[in-house]
């Protein structure tokens, strides 16, 4: 039983995705593809651990969802041309075709990242039928009902419809103009998902999702820088909390316990890259995971990617990284000195990490006392429980209480 239950997580984690893409292809019904998808994953938890697990699970699953969704079409009375579609899709023994997977993944995430939806829309919605993850989960995850996440996938998938969205991967130019959008749904994933409240789940998920991405668009360089940027980040996420769960910071962790096999993963995928936001991010990520201690860390390279980092996307929060990236490289009143320009006219106000930036460049000057009282102010500003409990811990090293 447990051996079969495993079996059905494992094959629906691959074929979910691939099913829900196939049946809205063919139907056009977003709400028949997942309920005939979690159907044929319900009938698998019933049969598997009676007749056996099959030897083509995800055909199976495809099989079971198809024909699903031919009774329904049935008896609703559509059209006999989807219904000669749908009986094309697959048979239970033979591997569906890489074209056809390939096609339909990537049209189902770029319908889920078109721009006529909200960001946090595409992000939900990309969670929900690119990923497979449960409503509840996701609507935890927003911080709202499950009910209310519910209307809002609902309201989603109509206006997808109603604007007349084509179920088609951009090409030409137009791909160019909307990779980035999608490429942002996912950094928006992998960010809820590696926030010290966030949801970790989350992170893996944009992790293979961007691996997908790199895989169907291998010619593209942000796919790749941004897959390489997860990796690295991703790869020291066993280091990040000590066994009380507090938060450690960079020069804090165990080294050991970073993942090297995904560092190398990532550091490979630079020479792919390009030279875009992503990539230059991820090269400032392998600066970090690369060093073997935190003493070793080429300070004045990860300042230089900043420098160009901050001439492509100029954000008060990529100039508040490039000042202390500076103030490590060159010196603390190097680093509070451009830190005071990122916060001009206001752009950083309330911003608990200007604070605690403030606050660590200023204890590497030697005022202890006022960095410990930075460092206190940051505490109060955060909403996280770790990070207040780690800034807290911090102040107090300055000052030996």
């Amino acid at each position: 039983m447990t051996d079969a239950a495993g079996a059905v997580a494992e094959a629906g984690a691959e074929a979910y995705p691939r099913i829900v893409a196939a049946l809205i292809r063919v139907t056009g019904d977003w709400t028949l593809a997942e309920d005939c998808a979690q159907e044929a994953l319900a009938a698998a938890l019933e049969r598997w651990p009676r007749d056996g697990v099959p030897g083509n699970p995800g055909g199976w699953l495809m099989t079971a969802a198809r024909n699903r969704a031919v009774d329904v079409l049935r008896r609703a009375a559509v059209e006999r041309r989807k219904l000669r579609e749908l009986a094309l899709l697959t048979d239970p023994e033979p591997a569906p075709r890489e074209g056809d997977v390939v096609d339909d993944r990537l049209r189902l995430i770029f319908t889920c990242c078109h721009p006529a939806l909200a960001l946090e829309a595409r992000v939900a919605l990309t969670l929900r039928t690119v990923a497979g993850v449960p409503t509840a989960e996701i609507a935890r995850a927003f911080l709202v009902s499950e009910s209310t996440m519910t209307r809002r996938l609902t309201r989603a998938k109509t206006k997808i419809a109603a604007a007349g969205v084509p179920y088609r991967v951009p090409t030409g130019p137009a791909l160019v103009e909307r990779l980035p959008g999608v490429l942002a749904v996912l950094y928006l994933l992998f960010t809820r998902g590696y926030d010290a409240s966030g949801e970790p789940a989350f992170a893996t998920e944009a992790v293979r999702l961007a691996r997908l991405l790199h895989t169907l668009l291998p010619d593209q360089p942000e796919p790749a820088g941004l897959l390489a940027l997860f990796l690295l980040h991703h790869s020291r996420r066993a280091a990040r909390r000590d066994a009380d769960g507090d938060l450690l910071t960079l020069d804090q962790q165990d080294r050991s316990r970073w993942n090297r096999a995904e560092i190398a993963e990532g550091v490979a995928l630079l020479d792919r890259a390009g030279t875009g936001p992503y990539a230059l991010q991820a090269r400032i990520a392998a600066g970090h995971a690369t060093a073997p201690t935190a003493a070793d860390t080429d300070w004045p390279a990860i300042a230089g990617w900043y420098d160009e980092l901050v001439q492509r996307t100029p954000t008060p929060v990529v100039r508040l990284n490039r000042a202390v990236a500076h103030g490590f490289a060159y010196g603390p009143g190097r680093g509070l000195e451009l830190l005071a320009e990122a916060r001009a006219g206001g752009a950083l106000d309330g911003y608990p990490a200007a604070v605690a930036a403030e606050a660590e460049l200023t204890a590497r000057l030697g005022d202890l006392g006022r960095a410990a009282a930075l460092f206190r102010a940051a505490a109060d500003a955060v909403r996280s429980e770790p990070e207040r409990r780690a800034l807290l811990r911090r102040a107090a090293e300055l000052t030996g209480d």
